[in-house]
């Protein structure tokens, strides 16, 4: 069984707001951050989204009976150390996650103590959950990827590699940043129509639609992670925009992949959805008919037939002007996470396939996310046809990539019969002008 009493949909917490109809952070979802409040010195903690509050997990775990053998188990996440805990493996994940949700729950014996521990949602600001040892990004999106291709390469959108081999290229860790940061217009080379390229800023900034994946487990090096064991290492999820300059990217990324045009900015939200919480929105891996079946190393039972993710993903856009004249932003785009044609257990049994030893607090992106549709490109460049047919937004204003003071929000969240929905949080940057 992949859910067990924390999916319960009649579960109710004390917290009152965590009831709330369309509230995304219900007893069921239970993400972690790393937080302090607002303008403090405070030190950096961990804590736990509930309604509209997050439970102080330092002051939880030193305030709250927990029983025997809990309190050894919290007290990485008490010191704010996400990354030691996660070092504790899915047992004890799975462990601190139903004594959280039990004392969390409508009568529970912690309840009167935890009432002192929560801090509102409002007065906290976050950092990344646990530093980021590598980041890899890949190309999961079919639709994303044969749109692109069909604007590059009409008689060939599709490389022949896309449907055997997982897509990806190394990215740069220093520049994930948490959501609510500035982006930086990048400055680099563009192609021109003199022999020599211009420098300057990108004319073609653009979002990507993703999701992060956090890795929770190391292997060592030389010793690849089977597809049996990959979930064991996948410990959480988060909505990612890995932000692209277009122009540059086309100037520079012939032969060795992508570069500048990518490194300056990712942006992921500060919470972490975990696997667990995810139970109930798995999904059969689906291909279309004809499709060659994965090599024996990225196939299993498991992943057949639970290894899709069932995620709504959305991007908004404001502009400066609409800002300033209270227009409320605008959704460009929404798609599925099941349009992913690799799931998260094939992009790590790949990763890891030839040796490469993966650490905890590692970061693999999917990649962009796009539907079939005209209207659910993860992406611009694949909005407005590489920048030939922009979009007109309310007030008049059109885009064919971002521009100054423009800002980007990237919405996840997951919803299904029988279940609670739950959201795995927002991603926002606003555009600023080239230093």
């Amino acid at each position: 069984m992949l859910t067990d009493a924390t999916h319960d949909p009649v579960l109710r917490s004390w917290v009152e707001s965590a009831n709330a109809p369309g509230c995304l952070t219900p007893i069921q979802n239970l993400p972690y951050a790393r937080f302090r409040t607002a303008h403090s010195d405070e030190p950096w903690r961990i804590g736990v989204a509930i309604g509209d509050q997050i439970l102080d997990l330092a002051a939880a775990a030193h305030h709250a009976p927990w029983g025997e053998g809990l309190d050894e188990l919290l007290e990485p996440l008490a010191q704010g150390d996400l990354a030691a805990f996660m070092a504790l493996g899915r047992p004890v994940w799975r462990t601190v996650r139903a004594a959280l949700s039990a004392a969390l729950a409508e009568g529970s014996v912690q309840g009167p103590f935890l009432e002192l521990c929560l801090v509102p949602l409002a007065q906290a600001e976050f950092t990344l959950p646990c530093p980021i040892g590598d980041y890899t990004d890949f190309y999961v999106g079919i639709h994303h990827a044969r749109s692109v291709g069909s604007l590059l390469r009409p008689d060939n959108p599709l490389l022949p590699n896309y449907k055997w081999v997982p897509i990806g290229y190394h990215g740069r860790a220093s520049s994930v940043i948490v959501e609510g940061d500035g982006i930086r217009r990048p400055m680099g080379q563009i192609k021109s129509e003199l022999e020599v390229p211009l420098f300057g800023p990108t004319r073609r900034l653009d979002h990507e639609l993703e999701l992060g994946l956090w890795i929770g487990a190391a292997n060592a090096l030389g010793h690849p992670v089977g597809i049996e064991a990959a979930e064991d290492v996948l410990f959480g999820i988060t909505p990612l925009n890995d932000w692209s300059a277009r122009d540059i990217q086309t100037w520079e990324y012939q032969p060795l992949g992508p570069f500048l045009a990518k490194s300056f900015a990712t942006s992921v939200s500060p919470w972490i959805v975990t696997f667990e919480a995810l139970a109930p929105f798995r999904r059969p891996l689906l291909r279309p008919a004809g499709d060659p079946a994965p090599l024996p190393y990225l196939d299993c039972a498991f992943n057949r037939e639970h290894g899709a993710l069932d995620i709504e993903l959305e991007v908004w856009l404001q502009t400066a002007r609409m800002r300033e004249a209270g227009t409320a932003p605008v959704r460009l785009s929404h798609s599925s996470a099941l349009d992913a044609y690799w799931t998260p257990a094939q992009l790590v049994a790949h990763h890891t396939s030839n040796g490469c030893n993966l650490r905890i607090g590692d970061l693999l992106g999917t990649g962009t996310i796009s539907g079939p549709g005209p209207d659910q490109g993860g992406s611009l460049f694949e909005l407005t046809r590489g920048g030939r047919d922009p979009i007109t937004l309310p007030g008049g204003e059109r885009r064919s990539f971002l521009e100054d003071g423009d800002s980007v929000v990237l919405q996840a969240w997951c919803d299904a019969p029988g279940a609670v929905r739950i959201g795995l949080g927002a991603v926002s940057g606003t555009v600023l002008a080239a230093a």
